[in-house]
């Protein structure tokens, strides 16, 4: 992120009767903000930190394994927070993929966000975890068209996913809502834009949407490191979010059930 600082300088000479005013326009300072910000992506089954600086994934662990982000991401913090040490680098940020998602997930990721801001007295980032999906696809650098859209999904059981709409731009141009996919579901999208399907979400939509414009695209998962172009935007409009009120976008209330063998 480039700062470009101008300071303007009058200088007023007098002589005789005679004012004349000369101002003078120039850079003074240009410098680097180099920002270094934890990133924590705990949405899905996918346990993910990384650390940035300057807009650019210096470091990331991962677990695809499941959930076991309870286990796995205190671990991958205590390593980043080695390399932290051993860097001598200090962390001006931390930010987290705020949902929709798992809810046990993103109370685990919010809640030790939150603890690292508190003892380190930095600010709290909050990161769409859709548009997190939707960098992970474009980073594979895939050519869009102008009118194509993007549709991150996130399962949310049975035929029911998290979704949204975005153009190419990570503009959101359909609200984030809870769907329940059908073969007419969003057939007027459909009509006029081709559309890309992804997230752990899409694959069980595949023989459902099946329009022309439908496209599925495998294996995107939002990941940690995906999150740094974001960030760091955040970042730079300091649009952060209060520490102790902050809570998850949960999308839909969480709902408490019995495994079967004990009903």
């Amino acid at each position: 992120l480039l700062f470009i600082k101008t300071i303007v300088v009058e200088v007023f000479f007098l002589n005789g009767n005679t004012c004349a005013s000369l101002t003078f326009f120039y850079f003074c300072t240009t410098f680097l903000v180099m920002a270094v910000i934890l990133q924590i992506e705990t949405s899905t089954t996918v346990c993910s930190a990384a650390l940035s600086q300057n807009s650019s994934c210096i470091m990331e662990r991962t677990e695809l394994g499941g959930l076991s982000h309870a286990t796995m991401l205190p671990r991958f913090l205590q390593e980043i927070v080695s390399f932290l040490t051993k860097e001598n680098l200090k962390v001006d940020a931390v930010s987290v993929s705020c949902g929709p998602g798992s809810y046990t997930g993103l109370r685990i990721g919010v809640s030790s966000a939150k603890g690292l801001c508190y003892g380190w007295n930095v600010p709290l980032i909050a990161v769409d975890t859709l548009a997190v999906l939707c960098e992970g696809l474009i980073e594979t650098g895939m050519t869009l068209g102008e009118d194509d859209l993007l549709c991150p999904m996130i399962d949310a059981r049975r035929m029911e996913v998290y979704t949204a709409f975005y153009n190419k731009h990570l503009e959101r141009v359909v609200p984030i809502s809870a769907e329940i996919v059908s073969e007419d579901s969003f057939s007027d999208i459909l009509a006029s834009h081709k559309v890309y399907f992804f997230g752990d979400g899409a694959e069980k939509c595949r023989n459902v949407l099946t329009h022309q414009n439908a496209i599925f695209v495998p294996n995107v998962v939002p990941f940690a490191k995906n999150m740094t172009r974001l960030s760091a935007t955040f970042f730079a409009q300091e649009k952060f979010q209060d520490v102790a009120y902050f809570e998850p976008f949960y999308l839909k209330d969480f709902i408490a059930t019995l495994p079967k063998k004990l009903i």
